[in-house]
């Protein structure tokens, strides 16, 4: 007989929300990704990282339901689970849920169910950096543009240096928590999260990175994201294939940079960053290929930070999006139509900076149109990409 150790830390799984913006038709945590609810989901995450008691906490009448998720999820760790009734407001529901935290208990993480697709070793890692002391949270950085407004007009701009978006789940010491949240009942203070709850408290609060795959369930679009990533194309080992393409005309400033190179002496394309249209095509396949948008969305004009970028910076990140979301590179093949550069010089160097840089085999070919369309007639450069990706276990996505 094999004796399992009483867990010190807890989970507790806030599921009590009514999903509104997801106007699905239910409560949000019972809404169906695929096969399985959005709990569901979030459940199995959870218990498939270290060992923990798990605190779900559901909406009053459907008690029946989470428990039924719960053991589903739980497998032979059932007893580590239990369900409690949430309260009107989320920090009703978490208080909720840290009264029926077992004795030994001694760390609390606290994670919306909402985001269902966390990876168990995030939750490790949460667990894992906790003290005595200290919270923690997970973030991820802050690429978008951000602007202040008021009355319609915008106000001026936000430096992104200083911000990061929070995820799910935070750690906190129980004693403090359980402290900064009866002085928060008790002067009917409304927290958005429970790391601001705990900063209030005057307690210190420590960030570690996060994952792509741990985004929020709010909106149709996040749910129509969600059932894309669990596809049965996105099972382990499946190959995706993807497709770029780009076009940049010749009338940019300096050098000409292209497939990762500097070529001096050539005119140079114009362009957001520095033009270069074979890396841009690359981006553009691979994030097809995933199923994480496209270039704009990712490195366009909305993001200042690339302006002037090289290929490296474009690919360097699109890698890591791509192992954050379960992927990993399989390989890219590029065709260039195009009068100039005379390419065959540098084919082989060009391979070998854009492989290094994706981790991946890229093969690179070069070839003129005869005259015909603007690459003939040397206006400009025309790209098309054709990449790979294979999905790797969700368990460690």
């Amino acid at each position: 007989m094999t004796i399992i150790p009483v867990p010190r830390t807890a989970i507790i799984v806030v599921a009590a929300g009514s999903g509104t913006r997801l106007a699905a038709g239910a409560p949000k945590a019972f809404v169906g990704i695929d096969a399985r609810s959005i709990l569901r989901h979030a459940l199995e995450g959870v218990f498939a990282a270290a060992p923990a008691q798990v605190v779900v906490v559901a909406p009053a009448g459907l008690e029946g339901d989470a428990e039924t998720e719960m053991r589903a999820a739980a497998g032979d760790r059932g007893d580590l689970g239990r369900v409690v009734t949430g309260g009107a407001t989320r920090q009703q529901s978490v208080s909720a849920g840290l009264a029926a935290l077992w004795g030994d208990v001694d760390t609390v993480l606290v994670h919306d169910a909402a985001r269902a697709l966390t990876p168990p070793s995030q939750i490790d890692a949460v667990m894992a950096a906790v003290t005595a002391e200290v919270g923690v949270i997970p973030v991820l950085p802050v690429v978008d543009t951000l602007k202040k407004v008021a009355d319609g007009a915008v106000v001026s701009a936000v430096d992104r240096s200083e911000l990061a978006a929070a995820q799910t789940p935070q750690g906190f010491p129980r004693g403090l928590l359980e402290a900064a949240y009866a002085a928060a009942l008790a002067g009917g203070t409304e927290y958005t999260d429970d790391a601001a709850l705990f900063a209030a408290a005057g307690h210190p609060v420590r960030h570690i990175d996060g994952s792509e795959r741990a985004f929020k369930i709010t909106t149709p679009a996040d749910l129509e994201r969600a059932r894309h990533l669990l596809a049965p194309s996105a099972a382990p080992g499946i190959l995706r294939v993807g497709i770029g393409t780009d076009v940049h005309a010749f009338g940019g400033e300096g050098n000409l940079w292209l497939a990762g190179l500097e070529w001096p002496g050539e005119q140079p394309l114009s362009g957001h960053s520095d033009g270069d249209a074979v890396a841009h095509a690359i981006v553009d396949a691979l994030l097809g290929a995933a199923g994480l948008g496209d270039i704009g969305e990712h490195f366009g004009t909305s993001h200042p930070e690339y302006a002037g970028a090289h290929a490296e910076v474009f690919l360097a990140r699109t890698r890591e999006l791509l192992t954050a979301a379960g992927f990993r590179i399989g390989n890219v093949s590029v065709q260039m139509q195009a009068n100039r550069p005379r390419f065959s010089s540098r084919r082989i160097e060009a391979e070998r900076t854009l492989s290094a840089v994706l981790g991946a085999p890229v093969s690179v070919t070069a070839t003129t149109t005869d005259r015909l369309g603007f690459p003939g007639r040397g206006e400009g450069i025309s790209v098309t990409a054709v990449a790979s990706v294979v999905t790797q276990d969700p368990q460690n996505r």
